[in-house]
């Protein structure tokens, strides 16, 4: 399911040397940096992408969660592949196929299109990072495996400080589309090097089954419940045919996958895993805090941008400090793995990440810059613990020949949780911020003495009447989504402290070396 499953096979090759091994271990690196990179790349150029294609920012987050969703769905076909073509045949073939559909969407001249060609490049990308990981550990002597690991983990920590900034300055800059387009050449770097090094070291291949209904019916339910938090906004939810139609869908399909998957020898989702205590409940941790984190990492910039009059590029650096934390501290958060009860680390990286958003529930229209990073390196010290902390508990009790299964489910249900909440948290900003508008505008009648005092200052600086009151409605509409973002901030602060009890439901587990924590 997973590029583990293939990590036995593909160690067993003769270990590379010298430049060989340098420039084979730099572009696989460079091979998970572009899959992760544009995972938070597009996140501070949603805007700009929206107002180039005519939609609204609302709009605008399909392009990130159609690239989650169709990556998630990807992820479990992820083993069947690698066996049925071999480790580097599907990891070559899936850095090129990723290459041109980031072609495509750099040409993309519609949010339709450019939403097609998300979903093709998110679900292209699912071997890409479990197929550089299993590499990488092949190329390099087991005695230095660490290395590998060490180089795959760092990796995965700078993409994301890369991205905001990077797609930052572009949108500033340039095109949007060059958010995308920079993959063309490192993408054909990586597959010619990758296949002129790694071509004669292919993993034994045999015939394998596929559970072509189990994974249709993935497809149909994800894929219905992805599309109606999308636009059950604009469509009124409930009040709609549309909407209501694709609640019957997911709500049968659903049912049928889950039928299909627990009677199917062969299923594409094993879910019997979930008998197990600690991956049933480290599970349900891992994808709730990932899905407040990446929603989160959503809303700030898009706050920032659009309400704050942030520029891409200082949205971008706002939240650059979590990467460097993380990339600083991961060392070690590792060491203390293989000395510490997982629970405790996991305590430490939801303390961290509540201690983050309650910090930002306190922000005010006076906010500076400062104020908007603090919190951001607060949650770098989440980032280098949350990861190797739930992976080492949900993986704890899990039979050895079981792992490549058991990280490929819990990165199908992390991704896919991710993508949902980022289209949850768009509509609940939407909802809070109308519901503070009202109450505000309650509180702003011409039988206001503090407006008239406001119209009367204004008008000194020239502003008319009309144009007075266009003023405070414009600030009243700003309060609002602040007021509204602070909520999410809020109840997201909370939701991860109180996660920290399901932690402790799952036995003790501590990491024999930090190997299965880094496999996911």
């Amino acid at each position: 399911m997973s590029a583990p499953g293939s990590k036995p096979v593909a160690a067993s090759q003769t270990p590379m040397h010298g430049g060989q091994l340098a420039i084979t271990a730099l572009v696989l690196a460079l091979g998970t940096f572009m899959q992760v990179l544009d995972t938070t790349i597009a996140n501070v150029s949603l805007p700009t992408i929206a107002g180039n294609l005519g939609v609204s920012s609302d709009q605008g987050t399909w392009v990130i969660t159609a690239f989650a969703v169709a990556n998630g769905i990807g992820v479990p076909l992820t083993g069947w592949l690698m066996g049925r073509y071999g480790v580097v045949r599907t990891f070559v073939f899936s850095i090129f196929a990723f290459t041109v559909a980031s072609l495509l969407c750099g040409i993309a001249w519609s949010l339709t299109s450019l939403i097609f060609f998300r979903v093709l490049q998110g679900g292209v990308s699912g071997p890409m990072i479990p197929g550089s990981q299993a590499l990488l550990i092949s190329i390099f002597p087991p005695q230095k495996r660490g290395t590998a690991l060490g180089i795959w983990s760092i990796t995965t920590l700078v993409a994301p400080i890369c991205g905001p900034i990077l797609g930052g300055y572009i949108s500033d800059n340039f095109h949007w589309g060059w958010i995308f387009l920079i993959n063309v050449p490192v993408g054909l770097l990586v597959a010619f090097l990758c296949w002129t090094n790694l071509k004669d070291r292919e993993t034994p291949t045999r015939k394998l089954p596929i559970d072509v209904v189990g994974l249709s019916l993935l497809v149909i339910w994800v894929g219905a419940l992805q599309i109606m938090l999308d636009t059950g906004k604009d469509a009124d939810w409930f009040a709609s045919t549309q909407i209501v139609i694709l609640a019957v869908i997911t709500t049968a399909g659903f049912a049928a996958f889950l039928i299909w998957e627990l009677t199917e020898k062969n299923p594409v989702v094993d879910l019997s895993l979930f008998k197990s205590r600690n991956f049933a409940l480290g599970t349900l941790a891992f994808c709730l805090g990932y899905a407040v984190f990446f929603a989160n990492n959503l809303l700030m910039p898009l706050w920032l941008q659009t309400q704050v009059g942030y520029t891409a590029t200082w949205a971008g650096l706002v939240a650059a400090p979590t990467g460097v934390v993380a990339v600083l501290l991961t060392p070690l958060a590792a060491k203390m793995m293989n000395r510490y009860d997982a629970r405790i680390i996991a305590t430490v990286a939801f303390i961290a990440f509540g201690a983050s958003f309650l910090m930002r529930a306190n922000f005010t229209n006076q906010a500076s810059f400062l104020d908007f990073t603090l919190p951001l390196l607060v949650q770098g010290i989440a980032m280098a613990t949350f990861f190797l902390a739930m992976i080492t508990i949900l993986l704890d009790g899990v039979p050895p020949q079981r792992i490549p299964l058991a990280s490929g489910l819990s990165n199908f249900t992390r991704i896919t949780a991710g993508g949902f909440a980022a289209s949850i948290v768009t509509t609940v900003w939407d909802r809070r911020e109308a519901l503070h508008q009202s109450r505000l505008a309650d509180q702003t009648t011409i039988f206001t003495p503090g407006l008239s005092h406001t119209l009367q200052g204004l008008h000194g600086f020239g502003l008319s009447d009309l144009a007075g009151k266009a003023a405070v409605t414009r600030t009243m509409v700003n309060q609002a989504y602040l007021l509204a973002a602070d909520d999410i901030f809020w109840a997201s602060g909370w939701i991860c402290l109180v996660l920290i009890g399901t932690v402790w439901l799952c036995k003790r587990a501590i990491s024999g070396g930090g190997t299965n924590a880094a496999a996911d």
